[in-house]
């Protein structure tokens, strides 16, 4: 029952987008590349919502994300490409494809193993010439480059140790300093490339997400920044004269308030 109640209003919301597409101005005017931007909106929307475990928030933001899939596949099935039944076609045979040890006879124990597996099908039927194919060039930086790690890893080209890897971050720190020294822009900024590179490959093995653990911080810094601005009454001409002392003594404060 409850399926066919989710059948309905699936078919309901693909109904609708038809008939925006033919009668709303803005919604004719969009193009796959008009409509990128938004989906990579709803997409981080979406993980504000589930790092704040704001339920209500994310059952909204799940619904907007879902459109950019449904508008995508609307635009798509116009121009004769595809059509939606054909997206969940392709995703309902991937997901069985992909976990044999559910729908087939192989064996895995753990997460682990099914990760491997996962990506050993996704290079065979994605006839990938490199491990490191099919990551997007575009996806946020820190998160390439974990992605990009954790494939070079499956081959064992990884360090085996975390020292190994503190020790290599240690060095980079030595190279940017060398490069400041010298004035040369260019290697500074190939330098500071390989800190963050050492830095996101420390957060591997510390099994932590280097995107995660910097958007934390960011909210974190807005919050305490914000406890400051409160603490001059937003004028910003006060901070400024205030000095950096004083700030830092506001900014103490808020840490200790555990904001």
């Amino acid at each position: 029952m409850k399926n066919r109640n989710l059948s309905s209003k699936f078919i309901e919301l693909v109904e609708i987008m038809d008939t925006l597409r033919k009668k709303c101005p803005w919604d004719k005017e969009q193009t796959p590349q008009s409509l990128r931007k938004y989906v990579l909106e709803e997409a981080y929307e979406v993980i504000e919502a589930i790092d704040k475990e704001n339920w209500e928030e994310l059952e909204e933001e799940l619904g907007d994300l879902l459109l950019q899939v449904v508008f995508q596949a609307t635009i798509a099935k116009e121009s004769g490409k595809f059509a939606l039944e054909n997206v969940i076609e392709k995703l309902n045979k991937k997901l069985v494809e992909r976990h044999p040890h559910v729908f087939g006879d192989k064996k895995a124990h753990s997460a682990k193993e099914v990760q491997t597996n996962w990506e050993k099908i996704k290079i065979k039927n994605n006839n990938r010439k490199s491990l490191l194919d099919g990551i997007p060039s575009n996806a946020p930086a820190l998160l390439r480059a974990q992605r990009l790690q954790e494939r070079a890893a499956k081959v064992s080209f990884d360090w085996s140790r975390l020292n190994d890897v503190v020790n290599k971050l240690d060095e980079e720190i030595k190279e940017l300093k060398s490069a400041i020294k010298l004035k040369n822009q260019r290697e500074i900024e190939d330098e500071m490339g390989d800190i963050l590179f050492s830095l996101v490959n420390i957060s591997r093995f510390l099994e932590i997400s280097a995107e995660d653990s910097l958007r934390k911080s960011s909210e974190k810094f807005i919050r305490r920044f914000k406890y400051i601005e409160e603490a001059f009454d937003n004028n910003y001409d006060q901070m400024k004269n205030a000095g950096l002392d004083e700030l830092d003594k506001k900014w103490e404060e808020a840490k200790k308030k555990e904001l």
